[in-house]
């Protein structure tokens, strides 16, 4: 262990204590300074024994999240006294009482928030969801928990690299599953691209340095660019008298990965590297005139594309986001986005939330600018408090609701109402009322009759029609993309469900005992995996309202029977609450993780289909009820969720260096079409390299070759360099592996 120098630390907390002073400074009222000095001495004196797992002792941690509070996110001083003193009282015997007593109510109340709130994501799915559900109640009383939360997450997040590796990829997936999309929806676009970028980080290590190094080495050339760009709009800012600053930054490291991965094209071919921001000073009440005057003077130095404008200043986002975007053609034929913005309008955009709050109440423009959040924490109570589902299934539609871009759609009376993009004529009823909602049979968009499902359009005037034998269905959940839709929707449906499951229950209850089998917690729990469904309750209402045959569950007694003997860990697992158990015995085994060729006679795991993982890919382990042990590569689509909603099952997993088992991998193969090219392609596959191919499909359109290859590999190793001597055949311009 490296020996700890207790001078040198004691210098190194004293400057980063001064220098959270000195950032605080500007906002400090008389007295304040003696507060934080007092907390501070507080949080040093309750974590003296204490170190971060880097090694480093642990006030860092404190004193670092109160520095974002402040420094990112422009919080005052009872939230730099909230973040030292976050972590206090479960660390040690300090009371709430003392707190308050010592710095006040409001203090006390964020702590116990905070406190609260630090349990999510550590135990079992639906305990981290009831956790989130308190997080959020306490968002509706002050938004301060939230911001000052998603401070100590990101300050987690930049210490990552000292946490073992299964650890790593459980807080990156949270992270991503659910603070990045907070940090959106309150207008925190610094603090949700970096959460963002180091999720990518850790993930995907390789691709991220990849783009990291790739933005680096563009540099110099982008420098030059964009300051030839921005030369003669300076000029004209100039000539007309506007106070202004031109800032040219790069694109966040995942937004650029997230184009790549959409649009599948390497670094190169990403036309908007880098977006152009002017940002200039401004009265409130011209705001609007001056950022749409500076647009005039862009475009008459470059051609706009007309489908990448937005104007996000006439109607505001509702985290309180405001500029105007639009997309130029530059002299040297590249698209350009250039944000147009005033100073005010740049702070919010930054620092969201807590910078609306300084400008809230500035007249009628400041007030409008917030009132969308307003709106939002009014529905996020509303949606908390009318909601008794499935906390799993609440905290999916709430992550629905943080993430989305809006569509503006008027009442016949002309009334603005903001909708997410995908809204249908029922979300817009619900907007309305629950009643005009349950009662919707249909709407005029534009005069036009449409069915409930229409969706609806920018600038789209909506009238709903209604009906009182009108009552939702099922399939109506398939027509809504609103929490608020969802949920009212959901308690309409609520008590028919209950009934349907009851019945359902009565005859599956009869159907087993027909069959001489016993009804009871672990065949039901067999069931529900045998028709795939994710709760007992949901495979009893199938039943029940008839969409599952009784006669059907015959055909599981026979499956059961033909299974008897295979899975291990299923045999071993038959429900939730003998994971915890299973899984500290795999993880305590000599490895401390499973390795991938080796283990097969200790325990039963399988390559999971959605992902198709092959030896050399970053993998982990994540144990279901009846199916063992299921192999993810860390980049699968379902190992977001699987990460951050079930963490407790997921245990660490390696390849062992075997050659002799055959692993089934995709290839995506573009190319000018020619004679011969799939003959010399095959060729390359099955003599070259021995490799047994699966399946090839292949389709030729006007000189273009697409094809898709399945075939067999022993390692990463192997298929890259498989795909390295495809590439040398004359024709082919692209080899991609699919999962």
């Amino acid at each position: 262990m490296i020996p700890v120098d207790i001078e040198e630390e004691r210098k190194e907390i004293l400057k980063r204590y001064r220098k959270l002073l000195r950032q605080a400074k500007p906002i400090l009222k008389p007295g304040d300074t003696k507060l934080i000095k007092k907390a501070f001495s507080i949080s040093l004196e309750a974590h003296k024994e204490m170190r971060r797992k880097s090694g480093e002792p642990y006030i860092y941690h404190p004193l670092e999240v109160a520095l974002v509070c402040v420094e990112e996110i422009g919080l005052g001083t009872t939230s730099i006294i909230a973040a030292l003193l976050h972590d206090v009282v479960e660390d040690t015997d300090l009371e709430l009482e003392d707190i308050e007593r010592e710095f006040g109510h409001k203090v006390m109340t964020i702590i116990d928030g905070l406190t609260k709130i630090s349990g999510v994501f550590d135990y079992g799915s639906s305990q981290q969801a009831e956790n989130f559900r308190k997080m959020l109640l306490t968002l509706s009383d002050d938004v301060r928990v939230i911001l000052i939360k998603l401070a100590d997450r990101l300050n987690n997040m930049r210490t990552l690299s000292s946490m073992p590796r299964h650890k790593q990829l459980k807080i990156a997936s949270e992270t991503m599953y659910l603070y990045a999309p907070l940090a959106h929806r309150l207008g925190l676009y610094a603090i949700k691209s970096e959460l963002e970028d180091l999720y990518l980080k850790y993930t995907d290590t390789d691709t991220y340095l990849d783009i990291v190094q790739k933005i680096n080495e563009s540099k110099t050339y982008r420098k030059k660019f964009i300051k030839s760009f921005i030369q003669p709009i300076e000029d004209e800012l100039t000539k007309q008298d506007f106070k202004f600053t031109i800032k040219g930054r790069p694109k966040s490291v995942y937004s650029i990965f997230t184009k790549m991965k959409k649009q599948g094209i390497p670094f190169e071919e990403v036309y908007d590297l880098f977006a152009v921001r002017i940002i200039i000073q401004s009265q409130l009440e011209n705001e609007k005139a001056d950022c749409w005057q500076v647009y005039s003077i862009v475009t008459d130095f470059y051609r706009p594309n007309p489908d990448r404008l937005r104007d996000w200043i006439s109607t505001p986002r509702s985290n309180g986001y405001e500029s105007l975007h639009t997309t130029v053609m530059s002299n040297t034929g590249q698209w350009v986005e250039v944000q147009i913005r005033t100073d005010r309008m740049d702070e919010i955009g930054e620092r969201g939330y807590a910078a609306h709050w300084k400008y809230k109440g500035r007249d009628t423009i400041g007030g409008k600018t917030g009132s969308g959040l307003d709106d939002w924490i009014g529905q996020v109570r509303s949606i908390l408090e009318s909601n008794d589902s499935n906390a799993i299934e609440f905290m999916d539609d709430f992550r629905g609701n943080l993430f989305h871009d809006e569509v503006f759609v008027f009442t016949p009376k002309g009334d603005l109402k903001v909708l997410p993009i995908g809204a249908t004529a029922l979300d817009f009823a619900f907007e309305i009322h629950t009643e005009i909602g349950a009662k919707c049979i249909g709407a005029k968009v534009n005069q036009r009759l449409v069915p409930i499902s229409h969706i609806l359009k920018n600038g789209d005037q909506v009238e709903i029609l209604t009906s009182n034998k009108q009552k939702p269905s099922e399939d109506w959940l398939n027509n809504v993309v609103t929490s608020r839709a969802k949920a009212k929707i959901k308690d309409v449906l609520r008590e028919d469900k209950k009934s349907a499951i009851l019945d359902g229950r009565e005859i599956v209850q009869r159907k087993l005992k027909a069959m001489k089998m016993d009804f009871n917690s672990e065949t039901v729990e067999q069931l529900r995996a045998y028709y795939e469904l994710k709760t007992a309750n949901e495979f009893y209402y199938r039943v029940g309202k008839g969409t599952i045959d009784p006669t059907t569950i015959k055909a599981f007694k026979d499956f059961k029977e033909v299974q008897k003997g295979k899975s291990k860990v299923g045999e071993k697992v038959k429900d939730e609450s003998t994971f915890t158990k299973e899984i500290k015995s795999l993880k305590g085994s000599e490895h401390d993780q499973l390795l991938i060729g080796e283990d097969m006679d200790v325990v039963d795991y399988i390559l999971a289909k959605c992902c198709n993982p092959i030896p050399g890919d970053d993998v982990f382990g994540f144990v279901t009820i009846n199916e063992g042990i299921k192999i993810h590569r860390t980049s699968c689509p379902n190992a977001l969720e699987l990460l951050s909603n079930h963490g407790n099952r997921v245990i660490k997993a390696r390849w062992t260096s075997q050659k002799l088992i055959a692993f089934l991998a995709g290839l995506r193969i573009l190319g000018t079409d020619r004679v011969g090219l799939i003959n010399d392609v095959t060729k390359v596959i099955s003599n070259e390299l021995k490799v047994n191919m699966r399946s090839i499909t292949v389709d030729s359109d006007a000189g273009i070759f697409e094809g898709t290859i399945k075939l067999y590999v022993h390692s990463t190793e192997h298929l890259d360099h498989l795909i390295k001597n495809l590439q040398q055949v004359n024709g082919i311009i692209k080899i991609s592996r699919f999962d």
